[in-house]
Order: structure tokens, then C-alpha cells, then sequence
């Protein structure tokens, strides 16, 4: 069974598809990384799948069943654009707002439990409008985790976190995943930070789903590349293209493409007169990966 399974879903606004057409697949257990560019139609899907939006056409089920299920419906929690909370209340006092509008019994122990869970035990009295920008994100999840929940899902909740705070998220979602078994649909535009957590993606341009696949298949998919570094990097790069095919300059480093032989490289340069300081096989990673997609579909 799929935690979310849409086919042929469409949603437009004035005459204009924010979704088109969408399939989606999304597994039990996984953390789903939905990648697109603004306007693509993330934000719209996700809040069609909460049932703020209703849609157009096709059909969405939710382990199994179709989204307006009342049963199933509380089994999804969300965060989407914020966490609505009042700002002069306290982290505890929102939460057991939201947890009497749930209908939750054993509210304080509920309320205990999620914020161990986005490690704010300790500010659970704190003022909402004094929280910091990664402490208002974690807020959010907890308010969404209310419930038990089997399904979370997150519109950009890494977005505008520094260095710490973004760890601490990747943290709390995988926790999310393999403590509780918790379903995550997260869309974000920070890919490198998604490529650490995610185990299955879904690519969107323009409403319309261009591809799903699994952080295993994007890994055999990817480029391989041989990085290094040299002396005479503009004199290296110009010796290696006139023998390889795909070689370019990133940033410290000379990439070449799909060339998995680096003795063969190595062996090459020492004979033009050129001495290698630094040599490493490498893949391209999900960023870099999904601008090539974007580029094979015609996206920018």
C-alpha cells in the first residue's frame, strides 16, 4: 500500500493549470522529496492532498482510500505556508489550542510527547513571536504532529534555517520516519539539504509530473565524474578537452564526465607535463541532477 496515490489530478485558476494532469506515487514510510520550481505547482498539490483546495478532476487516495475519507483524514498532518500560530501566546498555549480544536484527549502528555519530538521541551513557555525562525518551523511540525499522524506534509520547512537549524530539521524528520513510521512529503528548494533525508523524489514543471524515482535509482542514474585539481588548471583544461569529450572547470576543481578511469587521466596530464595535487571519483549530486532533467525537458 502507497501512503498517496493521485492519478490524473487538475486544479486551475482563472483558466490556468496550477496542476495538470498529475500522477504521483508516493510509498508508506518513505520521506518523498517533491522538487519544482516556484509556481510549478508544488504548494497547490500538497494543499489539494490536505483538502484546502478542491480539485478540478482525477482522483487522490490516502492509504488506500479516497482523501475525504474522515477516517483517513486524521491521519494527515500538515504544514503549509506557517504554522498559524498567535503570537503573544506561549509554545504550549498554541499547541493546546490546536490539540482542543483536534478533539484530543490526554492533551498535556500529547503536547509533551511532540515537543520531544522537535526538541523544544525546554521552550514550551516561551512566547510564539520570541521563537526564532527555526524554532517557529519545528512549532509548526509539532502542531501537525498532533495526533499520531501517519502522514506529514511540509511545504518548505528548511526554507530561510541556517547551518544548525537545518540539521536539527534533518534530525527531527528522519526520527519522524523511523521512530514512528511517519509518511513525509516534503517539497523544498534547498536540494542539497533534501538529498541527505529523501529516499524517493517526484519532479514537477508546470503542473505535471516529469519524473519519480528512488535516491537508488537517481544514484545509478547520475553522472559519474573524476574531479582534480592541478597547477595549471587553464593549461589542464585545455590539454583534457582536446581527449575527453565532456570536460569542464568547477569552481577549484576540473570535472571530467563519464570517464571512470583515473590512471588513465593521471597517466595523460603527467605526459603533457602537468602534475595532479588532487584526484577523486565522484557522482553528480541531486541539484546538479535535476538541472540536467530540467534542461532534457525543457525547463531553464
Amino acid at each position: 500500500m502507497n501512503a498517496i496515490e493521485i492519478k490524473g489530478l487538475s486544479k486551475s485558476f482563472r483558466g490556468l493549470y496550477a496542476v495538470n494532469n498529475l500522477n504521483m506515487t508516493v510509498p508508506v514510510g518513505s520521506i518523498y522529496g517533491f522538487i519544482g520550481e516556484n509556481g510549478s505547482g508544488k504548494s497547490t498539490t500538497e494543499k489539494l492532498i490536505c483538502g484546502h483546495l478542491v480539485p478540478d478532476g482525477g482522483e487522490i487516495k490516502l492509504f488506500g482510500k479516497d482523501y475525504t475519507d474522515a477516517g483517513v483524514r486524521v491521519r494527515v498532518g500538515a504544514l503549509i505556508e506557517n504554522a498559524g500560530c498567535f503570537p503573544s501566546s506561549s509554545v504550549y498555549q498554541n499547541l493546546m489550542m490546536q490539540a482542543i480544536n483536534l478533539g484530543l484527549e490526554n492533551r498535556e502528555e500529547e503536547i509533551d510527547r511532540v515537543l520531544k519530538i522537535v526538541r523544544m521541551e525546554d521552550s514550551k513557555f516561551v512566547k510564539f513571536k520570541s521563537c526564532s525562525l527555526g524554532m517557529k518551523q519545528r512549532i509548526g511540525i509539532a502542531m501537525a504532529l498532533l495526533g499520531k499522524p501517519a502522514l506529514l506534509i511540509l511545504d518548505e520547512p528548511i526554507n530561510g534555517l541556517d547551518t544548525d537549524g537545518m540539521r536539527i530539521m534533518r534530525e527531527i524528520l528522519v526520527d519522524i520516519t523511523k521512530t514512528y513510521g511517519c509518511t513525509v512529503l516534503i517539497s523544498s528548494h534547498i536540494l542539497g539539504e533534501l538529498e541527505k533525508i529523501a529516499n524517493h523524489y517526484g519532479i514537477i514543471r508546470q503542473g505535471k509530473m516529469i519524473m519519480e524515482l528512488s535516491a537508488k535509482e537517481m544514484e545509478s542514474r547520475a553522472r559519474v565524474f573524476t574531479s582534480l585539481k592541478t597547477a595549471n588548471m587553464q593549461g589542464a583544461l585545455k590539454a583534457l578537452k582536446e581527449k575527453y569529450k565532456n570536460v569542464r572547470q568547477e569552481e577549484e576543481y576540473l570535472r571530467v564526465y563519464d570517464v571512470d578511469n583515473t590512471e588513465e587521466i593521471v597517466e595523460y596530464l603527467i605526459k603533457r607535463g602537468f602534475v595532479v595535487s588532487e584526484i577523486k571519483k565522484n557522482k553528480i549530486g541531486l541539484e546538479e541532477y535535476y538541472i540536467e532533467i530540467m534542461s532534457q525537458k525543457g525547463g531553464k
